[in-house]
Order: C-alpha cells, then sequence, then structure tokens
C-alpha cells in the first residue's frame, strides 16, 4: 500500500496491539476513581462517577448516576469499551485466520462507532460539568487523557483497518504466486 509504512503483514501483528492498548486505556479511564477534573487547590474533583469536595479531613462525595448526562457519559463509555472489546476478538481471530478484508473492515466500522461515542461521551462531560462549576479553575486528569487517549487510537485503527482491507486481494494473491513458483 504505502512504499515502507503499511504492510499487511507487519500490520497483522500490530493492530492488535494497538486495540488491546486501547481497551487498557478505556478502562483506565472508567475505572478511575481519583477524578477526570479537578481544581488547582485540590479541594474538589470530579470522576466520571462521583463529584467529591474535601472538607478538611473528610470529603463529601455525591454520585452523578443521578444525571441524566452523567448517565449518558457512563453507557456511551461503556458501549464503546464493549463494542472495542468485540472489535479485539474480530481482530485476533482474523490474524489466525486466511487473510480476507471481510472482518477487516467490520472491526474498521466497529472502531469507527466506538470513536464515535467515546468522543461524545468525552465532550458532553465538561460541557456539563462547566454547567455546575464552583469557583475555582478546573484542570483536566490523566483519566480524562487516556479516554481520549483510547478514542484517538480507535480512530486511527479503524482508518488503518480499512487501508488494509484495500491490499488483502494482492496480498493474498501474490503469496498464491510465490508458493506456487517456490514448490515446482
Amino acid at each position: 500500500m504505502f512504499r515502507c509504512g503499511l504492510a499487511y503483514p507487519r500490520c497483522k501483528w500490530v493492530m492488535p496491539l494497538l486495540l488491546l492498548f486501547a481497551i487498557i486505556f478505556d478502562i483506565i479511564a472508567i475505572a478511575a476513581q481519583s477524578g477526570w477534573i479537578e481544581d488547582r487547590e485540590n479541594t474538589h474533583y470530579s470522576s466520571m462517577w462521583k463529584d467529591c469536595r474535601w472538607l478538611g479531613e473528610e470529603s463529601d462525595c455525591s454520585s452523578l448516576m443521578d444525571q441524566s448526562w452523567a448517565r449518558a457519559v457512563a453507557a456511551l463509555m461503556i458501549v464503546g469499551l464493549i463494542i472495542l472489546v468485540l472489535a479485539f476478538i474480530i481482530c485476533a481471530v482474523s490474524m489466525c485466520t486466511e487473510p480476507s478484508s471481510g472482518p477487516l473492515i467490520a472491526s474498521g466500522v466497529l472502531l469507527f462507532i466506538v470513536a464515535l461515542l467515546q468522543f461524545i461521551g468525552l465532550i458532553i462531560y465538561p460541557v456539563n460539568f462547566n454547567d455546575r462549576i464552583f469557583e475555582g479553575e478546573y484542570e483536566y486528569t490523566w483519566a480524562y487523557g487516556f479516554g481520549w487517549g483510547a478514542t484517538i487510537i480507535c480512530l486511527g485503527c479503524s482508518f488503518i483497518f480499512c487501508c488494509i482491507s484495500s491490499c488483502i486481494p494482492k496480498f493474498s494473491l501474490s503469496l498464491k504466486t510465490k508458493i506456487l513458483f517456490d514448490t515446482g
């Protein structure tokens, strides 16, 4: 496809590894209890699940799951993770079988859907958080960054899967020709 870059034999081993990293990043973002947003004085932080304020030695935490926007963010991120795991399974199975473009295109489409769902969830969260913001300056934490990292990996992999699928017929034909001439 590209002269020295995108080749099916190389990408067939790299792509599942990238998807595994995306799954790990997603799990970190979803499960993080330290917060997605925190203020600079470290007196208030908010994760995907709860909102906490430090009052001296104690913290006062309240669940965000009674807010409809927080439930939507959680649903989008969790559904995205489930679809990402499904795309990883399809990718891993297609890696062990004869090359065909069907599973690669399916993985690419699923990964694009994951990127879209998580993009929406990662935008809804700060927009609604800013509506209920307290005084002070807030910063996004590493957990929120892992969510964006997983989304970017999924978007990039979706395009690469679609590009690789156009190489499969050529790769299969050249491999069959090589095997035919090597055995004779």
